[in-house]
């Protein structure tokens, strides 16, 4: 967890907002740090955390929660963190060895085409049974043993790789949200890679990242994406991430962006508002 995150958002693990669809993304870069600070950050604030580990092994999401403070073997031990280990389901899933709950999530991973339903009810089935308690708890005073359910991805894109179209996947974040966020008063967080340029979907391909990343941002109430240093690489500094707050105000969007630059440590990572930073000019 990221102290001076925190700040920028004004939040903390005492008092955070519900109901609100995160979405982190990259180009260029590697964001991965802010999954890592959200585990951390919800684990600490007391709530049920689903964590679909698409990208990496439990071990490795461990070894970095470990640096930041938190212990997940001991989270799932209590039954605070539910973790579903794709890299390590999936083998037996293709193979057809076994017939379990995480088996019949990853149903799509034989046949892309069926969608992704499997997977949303077993997302279902792990956060409703939280405990999460009424709107404006804000991670302390909820009725269960836990607080509110947050559901993390990492990461979306994924699912695009193994098959899964666009519209399925938006479809999934869409069901996800209505459960997790509107009904439970949870909170989602969910990563998106985007390999290329900007404008490099602008030639009608509807299946890339880029259609992925601008349909979740119309459901969204806040963005941080992390691209690399726009005059390259330069080791005092890794990259800059743009952080949107996305409102609404008499049925009229209203953004607010704020631009940082940013440097990953061993047990952190530490922001600089664009320009404060002696290393980059």
């Amino acid at each position: 967890m990221f102290a001076e995150l925190n700040a920028i958002l004004n939040t903390s693990p005492d008092h955070f907002k519900q109901e609100e669809l995160i979405l982190v993304s990259d180009r260029r870069a590697d964001a991965s740090f802010l999954v890592h600070h959200f585990l951390s950050f919800y684990l600490r604030a007391g709530c049920k955390v689903c964590f679909l580990g698409l990208a990496q092994s439990f071990s490795h999401y461990s070894a970095v929660s470990q640096r930041l403070g938190v212990s997940l073997t001991q989270a799932k031990e209590k039954g605070q963190l539910l973790f579903l280990e794709v890299l390590k389901e999936s083998l037996d899933v293709l193979l057809q060895k076994t017939s379990n709950t995480e088996s019949q999530a990853l149903d799509f991973l034989r046949d892309p085409a069926v969608g992704l339903r499997g997977l949303y009810d077993f997302v279902r089935a792990s956060v409703s049974d939280s405990g999460a308690g009424g709107e404006g708890d804000g991670g302390g005073g909820t009725v269960g043993r836990w607080g509110p359910p947050v559901l993390l991805v990492d990461d979306l894109t994924v699912l695009l790789s193994l098959g899964v179209s666009v519209g399925s996947v938006l479809d999934f974040s869409h069901y996800c949200f209505v459960t997790v966020c509107s009904q439970l008063k949870g909170n989602m967080v969910t990563l998106v890679r985007c390999e290329g340029e900007e404008d490099e979907d602008e030639d009608g391909d509807e299946e890339g990242s880029e259609r992925l990343l601008k349909g979740l941002t119309h459901q969204c109430s806040l963005t941080l994406h992390v691209q690399g240093l726009p005059t390259g690489f330069c080791r005092d500094i890794h990259g800059q991430v743009e952080v949107c707050w996305r409102k609404t105000q008499k049925d009229k969007p209203l953004n607010q962006r704020k631009l940082f630059q940013y440097k990953v440590h061993d047990k952190g990572a530490s922001f600089f508002a664009r320009g404060t930073s002696s290393a980059v000019l």
